[in-house]
């Protein structure tokens, strides 16, 4: 979308009367004509805009949309989220970020963020399929991180840390990690990460961070199977919120940890991690590529692995692999 479109809108938002096609085309040094085309394709984005010949234009309503000029304008970060691209309909925001890494300009677009109104094809964990209905937020982040490659898993603890604090100080909701890269409220999953990692040797490219938060999004679009056990932020405080203030505030939270990672305090981010746990001192029921046991969980080590003890007494270190809480 033109630059010139949201001068437009800049114009609407900043007068309370009604602007004239006139005054605006003086404003920003374009025709009549052009103004009336950029009206459109902003009421086209979702904007509400009443016109008269004899008043002129007036912002009514606004998108509603998670449009990058919507987020930005509540976006308090050094780098993430300074670029951004945005769809309304794709198959995944990952599969965009994969395209653009393969560039092979991890640095250029280093905090590049990704967005979708809608996804159609969304990817979570181990392959699984990613519901993600239009009233979401679905994100991707492209990041260069400067750590060491065994640290890379910090960045999910930071993204999900990022999510469950979101969610905690702008609604009020009592959001809790469930290792490894789940937010739970309620007992109800609201919101998932999925961490992709291109590499070689010790040496990463990249990484894409996606982000999948049911926000305004009613329990009904869900399939039956699973209405049991996903809820969304609309559902549990009764009424739709604002998109843009909270993925902005998500990504200035997910900036502040990811630059504590890059400095080097792990511990910071464990411990943070550790005080948001749904998952710690509880019984689980593992399931991973080998095998499957049960025990209680009792810590993360420095390197993000579960560490459950099972009814043995011997201690079994989960590097990934499924969690299933009782």
């Amino acid at each position: 979308m033109p630059d010139s479109v949201f001068k437009v809108l800049s114009i609407l938002e900043r007068e309370e009367r009604p602007v004239s096609g006139e005054d605006i085309s003086a404003e920003l040094k374009i025709t009549r004509s052009a103004v009336w085309k950029q009206i459109n394709e902003l009421r086209a984005l979702g904007y509400g805009i009443s016109s008269s010949q004899k008043e002129g234009y007036k912002l009514v309503k606004k998108s509603g949309r998670l449009l990058p000029y919507e987020v930005q304008k509540k976006l308090k970060t050094r780098f993430i989220g300074k670029k951004m691209r945005y769809f309304e309909n794709t198959p995944s925001t990952i599969w965009i970020g994969k395209e653009i890494g393969s560039e092979g300009d991890g640095e250029k677009n280093n905090g590049l963020v990704i967005i979708a109104e809608e996804q159609t094809g969304g990817m979570g964990r181990l392959g699984r399929a990613w519901v993600s209905p239009a009233g979401g937020i679905w994100v991707t982040i492209l990041l260069k991180p400067k750590i060491p490659i065994d640290r890379v898993f910090m960045v999910t603890m930071a993204g999900s840390i990022a999510v469950a604090k979101s969610i905690r100080k702008e609604y009020d909701l009592g959001a809790l990690i469930k290792w490894p890269n789940d937010i739970f409220v309620g007992g109800k999953k609201i919101a998932g990460l999925h961490l992709e990692l291109s590499a070689e040797a010790d040496r990463i490219h990249h990484c894409l961070l996606s982000i999948g938060i049911d926000v305004n999004v009613p329990v009904t679009r869900f399939a039956p199977e699973l209405r049991a056990t996903i809820t969304s932020i609309c559902h549990e405080i009764g009424k739709e919120v604002d998109r843009t203030a909270l993925l902005a505030r998500f990504l200035r939270e997910f900036e502040n940890r990811y630059l504590l990672i890059e400095s080097g305090e792990y511990e910071t981010i464990l411990r943070e991690w550790k005080s948001l746990s749904l998952t710690l001192e509880h019984h689980v029921q593992i399931h991973t590529m080998r095998n499957s046991f049960e025990g209680e969980a009792i810590d993360i080590d420095e390197f993000g692995a579960l560490l459950v003890r099972k009814d043995n007494g011997r201690i079994e270190r989960v590097i990934s692999g499924d969690c299933i809480q009782r």
